[in-house]
């Protein structure tokens, strides 16, 4: 994905946050010829998010994804910076920060300030919180919208596109032909209620398997490799709960019972500890299983 296709108008895109999806995001947008500007919270933190999109533009290029060339000049297109008000020129800003309601809301009515385009998007990349009250934090609700990728964001295809019942139909528009058109992206259209399409029927999977891990009814290998050898899925459910981040799945679980009040998605117990614990999966190295630690 290395040109733009399709018809859109957006241009200059920010980001903000730089970690795991933050930075995936960034990259497929600079992949796609866009000049980005991506906040993170520090100058350190903003190094390791330019470092982690080196990471993974190189190592596209070693998979022959996209040449050398392309790599560097994508690279040349991303800015890090830690002051939201460089985002005054953005056509489109995508919040990528945690998972947390208020850090999310916060960001949001910074960015109607500082976002001085009348016809900007701002979009979050949430998994789980409605839209609606992330669109009530600004003073222009029309132009807010869920644009959720999935991880890993440059090798995944699926962008769930979430309107909120204030949405206006020009943003919904405009936020599709950017992600159809200069993503390349497949995209689906889901109602603004927690957890939109893919993690209303996700999560109960994923905290399915935890409650069978704390019940001892089975090892996390073996529940894994049933799922995996048994059924055919690509990774067994305690595997994808680590690579998601347990943290995120114990958000997501939570945010969907407070809305729907069903047993299934309550966040059980073994999964609260772990997350108490800073056992978080992969960008932690442990969780239901061990894993080797990347530089970036």
């Amino acid at each position: 994905m290395t040109s733009t296709h399709g018809n859109h108008d957006i241009q200059r895109v920010g980001v903000v946050g730089g970690g795991l999806m933050g930075s995936g995001i960034a990259e497929v947008c600079a992949r796609a010829g866009l000049d980005v500007l991506v906040a993170e919270s520090g100058t350190d933190a903003a190094a390791t998010a330019r470092i982690r999109v080196e990471t993974s533009l190189l190592r596209a290029a070693d998979r022959h994804k996209l040449t050398a060339e392309e790599a560097e000049a994508a690279l040349a297109r991303l800015r890090l910076t830690t002051d939201l008000g460089d985002f005054a020129d953005r056509d489109l800003v995508i919040e990528a920060v945690a998972e947390r309601e208020e850090v999310k809301t916060s960001v949001f009515a910074t960015l109607d300030k500082v976002v001085r385009r009348p016809d900007a998007i701002l979009a979050s990349n949430t998994s789980s919180i409605p839209l609606m009250r992330l669109g009530t934090a600004t003073t222009r609700p029309a132009q807010v919208i869920g644009i959720h990728f999935f991880n890993p964001v440059p090798v995944l295809p699926l962008v769930e596109l979430v309107p909120s019942l204030l949405t206006g139909e020009e943003t919904e528009e405009r936020a599709r032909a950017f992600v159809s058109g200069a993503l390349g992206k497949q995209v689906i259209l889901a109602t603004d209620r927690a957890g939109f399409v893919v993690n209303a029927l996700l999560i109960p999977y994923l905290l399915a398997a935890v409650r069978m891990l704390e019940s001892g009814a089975a090892t996390a290998a073996d529940i894994d490799n049933g799922m995996t050898l048994g059924c055919a899925h690509p990774m067994g459910p305690l595997a994808l709960a680590d690579l998601i981040g347990l943290d995120t799945v114990a958000a997501i679980a939570t945010s969907l019972y407070e809305e729907y009040k069903e047993p299934l998605y309550a966040p059980p117990p073994l999964l609260l500890r772990m997350v108490e614990a800073g056992l978080l999966g992969r960008k932690t190295g442990h969780g239901f299983h061990t894993h080797p630690l990347k530089s970036a």
